[in-house]
């Protein structure tokens, strides 16, 4: 049988594309562009295993597809080389990051090329390259330079800011600054020194240092993002986790959360990526309420200085979406974190309280904000006024409460909420209704709108628009608190304590208004790492940046000792593709309105509230300053699901195998009811679920040794086998190299693909690979069969196609072209299948076919049909310019219809008619059929009955 060497062939073209830079984009072209771009990935030690390169199959045979369609298209691959995971080994062992990042880096592009993608690798950025995060420095210094303009709604220079101090004060200026900034008239700056106008400058700028709750692990002396930490440890290494206060360098993300709320409206992401980032965002209309602290300065008589005093610092600040409720406020909750506790607790209460905050440190916001059955808290000792009855509130502690959602105070009203509710029962704290809409609130809240206010004072008989609208103009009347948007977001820290990520470039001088951050100059981008001696936080606490011996700006100032965090680098990527050599913008004007932004992107959801948000925001940053034409970086996001591992097992009998002594092992089918234990068995030694007992002895002797296996009758030891996340640790793991040298990179492609719909999970079973490997033999086939030489000999004529012959190949394209329009890539798998079975079963080898076929195959299988473009007499690598093969529905015209002929209702024979043939010939060619006037037993027929292209049914 004629063969097709899948090794030989693939590593031939491979060759082939990278010396001809054949997907190399054009500069400048007038076909129009198409930017595929998979997401960022990050180089682990351990390398590609068979799921990851799911997404990036997808996003290649769209490539290629774009490309024979026309377009000029973009399909870089860059690596997001910044991390965690290097900087913990290299502390392990004391090798540089940039060591092990690049060992890492030469893994992943050698297994990435030998799955045959269509990047243009001269555009190849990292992260970790000097180069590359020079710009992210520059767009880092860019923020720095900037305020947002709520008046224009967007970012402008710092400059326009100082101008409008300088002309009119804070007079007219709408500015997203720090909280309670102070108001001064144009002649009080104007008076200030340089140095003091700098300082103030300060909390306006969209990124500035500040004290912020964070997630801190002592243990690898650095700040995590929330998705960085699980169930109150350290994604890495599972180390604890506790909040705590801290001054970092913190993004103004808020600014931008009208415009990320709307923007979501305006690009084709799946609506639950879109609704996971709503939430995220939290927009919602309430109003803010100030409640007076009530003690030695404060007590319900006095409540009126509170009122002419609407600066002051003795009252609790609320964000309540339901003023209307506030009369129901029996309790006041603050986050464990609030600024106000310190000076809230009694003496007496000290000691409760510290022990409280001791345990809430150790819970991540994202554990304290699901765990919604767990009630607990402590009372500080103190109270405060509500404002409308003028009562006294208790304040309490509870970790259900976040310092950076909204401000770290809630107003509990536990007729409405039943986390109040809760809450309120556990400390046997009063429930008052106030709406007679709410039912049964001594069993459960009722957060109900509908009916009239009771127990409510000014607003008792009032309907909810009409409360809420009275009980804000009250507020602001008296400058208690006044409507609010808020959003749950906030804004984002931007500091890690780490040494291998981007430093930042700013450095620190004292002035009269204490020390204060300047930027370096930009001259002197990049700031590069310096060396370390080791890679942990110094002895004095600092972060490993602090080891740097004689590490100042101009051998004088001190420099930052944080860098940045991993989605720095991430958040702007997509621009240095398009002009990656650029030493003097991060990407020119030129490239960047060509390429304009990404059509398609492809990437799991776990980066829906990090990476995807962050970078949104930094687009739109970028769009106000001028530097890019598009509000939204990615047109089109497609998640592709998780492939999942398919775990073998052993069974131990239970009992054996310990203490020295030998184990014994059951295959699946002589279990028999025999207690035992499963054990996770490496998949790569497994074959349609048949275990390869010697190879299992040699990878585990610590398990087999004088081991005994009761196999099967045949000799066979099967094995069990479940779905679970592909890991080391379940032995589950398959390494696409393995796939690759068996059965070809074609293949590997293929079958990602047929495993089911790209956005699905699904699990993998290499038992199932056996059948692609078959079809893409019985392609080669088509081209090829055996010589009496032993060889290949070529068999493609240049015949006329028949009809039947046509119509299989057009009924191909035109579903070939509907699936990857709509990304359904595992039903073009089948159509592939049926085609090539079909041509197959008519003997078809005709190049007119044939080259066609070529055509819709390679995006999807390029190697192969490389091989057979140039066979077919094509000039080698060609194959990417040619076109997409058309559509012709002419060809799947039916001429004629195959009619089932019924006599008394039951089929006996099937003819063949034209499709124009008229019902009375159709009925005299049946009844004159030889079979036809065997089953009528020489009757008359009493009728005929001819339901066009549908039966003809004789009765008799």
């Amino acid at each position: 049988m004629a063969d097709y060497n899948h090794r030989e062939t693939e590593q031939k073209w491979q060759r082939f594309w990278d010396e001809n830079h054949t997907y190399k984009p054009a500069e400048t072209t007038e076909r129009p562009k198409y930017y595929v771009l998979d997401m960022f990935p990050y180089p682990s030690g351990a390398g590609l295993h068979v799921g990851h390169p799911l997404g990036y199959i997808a996003s290649d045979i769209v490539s290629r597809y774009k490309r024979l369609k026309g377009y000029n298209v973009l399909h870089p691959m860059g690596f997001d080389s910044f991390g965690l995971p290097a900087e913990q080994y290299a502390i392990q062992t004391g090798q540089h990051p940039a060591v092990t990042t690049e060992a890492n880096l030469t893994r992943y592009i050698e297994q990435l090329k030998n799955i045959g993608f269509s990047y243009d690798w001269s555009r190849e950025v990292r992260t970790s390259d000097p180069a590359y995060y020079k710009w992210t420095q520059w767009i880092f210094m860019e923020l720095f330079r900037s305020w947002y303009n709520k008046e224009t709604d967007k970012a402008e220079p710092i400059d326009t800011l100082l101008a409008k101090f300088a002309a009119n004060g804070t007079q007219g200026v709408q500015a997203v600054c720090d909280d309670n900034v102070a108001s001064f008239t144009a002649e009080e700056w104007n008076a200030l020194s340089e140095t003091e106008q700098y300082a103030i400058s300060l909390q306006y700028r969209l990124t500035y240092l500040a004290d912020a709750v964070v997630n801190w692990c002592p243990a690898l002396g650095t700040v995590l993002a929330n998705d960085e930490v699980k169930d109150g440890v350290s994604e890495r290494g599972g180390y604890p986790v506790e909040q705590k206060l801290m001054r970092q360098w913190m993004m103004r993300i808020t600014a931008y959360a009208d415009r990320l709320l709307t923007g979501l409206e305006t690009i084709d992401w799946t609506e639950s990526l879109k609704e996971q980032q709503r939430n995220w965002i939290g927009k919602s209309v309430g109003a803010s309420v100030r409640f007076p602290v009530f003690g030695s300065q404060f007590t319900k008589e006095s409540l009126a200085t509170v009122k002419h005093e609407p600066q002051t610092t003795n009252y609790i600040e609320v964000f309540t979406t339901r003023v209307d409720t506030i009369y129901g406020v029996t309790f006041m909750v603050l986050a464990p974190e609030h600024e106000l506790v310190a000076a809230l607790t009694t003496p007496e209460q000290k000691e409760a309280v510290d022990a409280y905050i001791n345990a809430a440190k150790l819970r991540s916001e994202r554990d304290r904000m699901a765990d919604t059955k767990a009630v607990s808290g402590v009372f500080t000792g103190s109270y405060c006024i509500n404002p409308f009855n003028e009562e006294k509130v208790p304040i309490f502690l509870a970790d259900y409460v976040l310092a950076g959602y909204g401000t770290g105070a809630v107003m509990a009203v536990p007729s409405g909420d039943q986390r109040d509710w809760n809450f309120a029962k556990h400390f046997d704290l009063p429930i008052v209704p106030i709406l007679d809409g709410q039912k049964d609130v001594d069993k459960q809240a009722d957060n109900t709108k509908e009916g009239q206010y009771i127990n409510s004072g000014m607003v008792n008989g009032m309907t909810y628009k009409e409360a809420t609208a009275t009980l804000i103009a009250w507020l602001e009347e008296r400058g208690l608190g006044r409507g609010k948007v808020n959003f749950r977001m906030r804004d984002a820290v931007f500091s890690r304590q780490r040494y291998w990520g981007e430093p930042v470039p700013v450095y620190f001088k004292e002035g009269t208004s204490g020390r204060l951050p300047y930027l370096i100059d930009e001259s002197d981008l990049p700031l590069e790492l310096p060396a370390v001696d080791k890679y942990l936080p110094t002895e004095t606490g600092e972060p490993p940046l602090g080891r740097a011996e004689g590490w100042k700006y101009k051998g004088e100032y001190e420099y930052e000792l944080s860098t940045m965090p991993g989605w720095a680098g991430s958040s702007w990527y997509w621009y240095r593709y398009m002009d990656p050599q650029n030493p003097n913008e991060f990407a020119s004007k030129e490239a960047i309105d060509y390429w304009q932004n990404v059509d398609l992107y492809i990437g799991g959801t776990e980066h829906a509230t990090g990476h995807l948000l962050y970078s949104r925001f930094w687009n739109k940053f970028l769009k106000d300053r001028g530097y890019v034409p598009q509000e939204e970086p990615f047109k089109k996001l497609i998640n592709q699901g998780m492939i999942q591992g398919r775990s073998n097992f052993v069974y131990r009998v239970a009992g054996t195998g310990r203490e020295g002594a030998p184990a014994t092992f059951l295959s699946l089918n002589q279990i028999n009811g025999r207690e035992i234990t499963p054990l996770h068995v490496d998949v790569n030694i497994v074959e349609n679920d048949v275990l390869d007992v010697e190879a299992f002895k040699k990878s585990r002797p610590d398990l087999t040794e004088n081991a005994e296996f009761i196999t099967e009758p045949d000799g066979r030891y099967i094995v069990g086998a479940e779905v679970e996340k592909m890991s080391k640790s379940k032995f589950n793991v398959v390494n696409p190299d393995m796939i690759v040298e068996k059965y070809g990179a074609d293949v590997l492609r293929l079958y990602e693909m047929f495993l089911g719909p790209l956005e699905q999970a699904k699990p993998w079973n290499t038992n199932g690979i056996d059948g692609v490997y078959r079809f893409i033999r019985k392609f080669w086939r088509l081209f090829y069969k055996d010589s009496p030489e032993g060889a290949n000999q070529w068999i493609v004529t240049d015949e006329q196609p028949t009809p039947a012959e046509l119509k299989v190949l057009h009924k191909t394209i035109k579903k070939t072209e509907e699936d990857i329009e709509l990304y359904s890539f595992n039903t073009s798998v089948s159509s592939f299948m049926i085609c090539v079975n079909e041509l197959a079963s008519l003997n078809c080898h005709k190049r007119a076919v044939l080259q066609d076929l070529v055509l819709l195959l390679s995006p999807y299988a390029p190697h192969i049909t490389e091989e057979l473009w140039a066979a077919l007499g094509n000039d080698a690598g060609t194959l990417s310019q040619a076109a997409f093969p058309v559509f012709n529905p002419n060809y799947l015209i039916e001429d004629a219809f195959d009619y089932p002929i019924q006599i008394n209702g039951k089929v006996r024979t099937t003819i063949s008619f034209a499709i124009d043939r008229a019902p009375n010939e159709i009925e005299r060619e049946v009844l004159a059929d030889e079979i036809v006037q065997k089953w009528m037993e020489g009757k008359t027929p009493k009728k005929v009955v001819v339901v066009p292209k549908r039966i003809v049914n004789v009765v008799l």
